[in-house]
């Protein structure tokens, strides 16, 4: 009758610690494939994705610290300082798509960018659903958070595959910017939610365990 939180996490620590480790090694590879890309293609919607994929790599990374024994963090400053990047990736974005669409910049077809949006759209929301699943049954608050994380990761990885085929099949180049624009809001979204600690309302139900 008296059963404490700490059983439940104990019981799953080890699948908590696998997934994160599996997000970590994927979001190291799309964070690195996004940002090359970008950089090699000129296109602000693949360095959107790839900002996002750097927040969330960061985020896998907080969840891990809190799983463990051995380690305290400042989870307050943790969240504020992810939020604080995110509101600065969108302004990079926003500018990288405003010199595109004032000609500066011509996004380029990418087919790395075009494969590791794919991928992602195929591998995030398995995490997202599993980091759900098992925030509802360890009543751990960061890996509701992160969850959502990954779920705004599938979102943006859907919005910049559209923009990079559009760019790809028809050769239209605006529509890689068009994209960018469209993660913008996403972005400070998520920048919101890490500052205040929010989960999106996961918390609540994790919290009534």
């Amino acid at each position: 009758m008296t059963s404490s939180p700490a059983v439940p996490i104990r019981a799953f620590r080890s699948r908590l610690a696998l997934l994160q480790w599996l997000t970590l090694g994927w979001m190291l590879i799309e964070c690195a494939v996004s940002l090359v890309s970008a950089m090699r293609a000129h296109s602000p919607a693949l360095l959107a994705f790839g900002a996002d994929s750097f927040v969330e790599l960061l985020s896998a990374a907080l969840v891990l610290l809190t799983i463990s024994p051995r380690l305290r963090i400042d989870q307050h400053r943790a969240n504020l300082a992810a939020g604080s990047l995110l509101f600065i990736l969108a302004a990079i974005v926003a500018t990288t798509s405003s010199l595109a669409f004032a000609g500066r910049i011509q996004p380029r077809t990418s087919p790395f960018g075009i494969a590791i949006t794919a991928a992602a759209l195929c591998v995030m929301p398995f995490f997202a659903w599993y980091k759900r699943k098992l925030a509802r049954q360890t009543g751990n608050n960061t890996l509701a958070a992160d969850a959502v994380q990954s779920a705004s990761c599938a979102y943006l990885a859907a919005i910049t595959l559209a923009g990079l085929l559009m760019n790809a099949v028809f050769g239209i180049a605006s529509a890689d910017s068009v994209a960018a624009l469209v993660a913008i809001p996403i972005l400070l979204v998520e920048g919101q939610r890490a500052v205040r600690g929010q989960s999106c309302g996961c918390h609540a139900a994790c919290d009534a365990k």
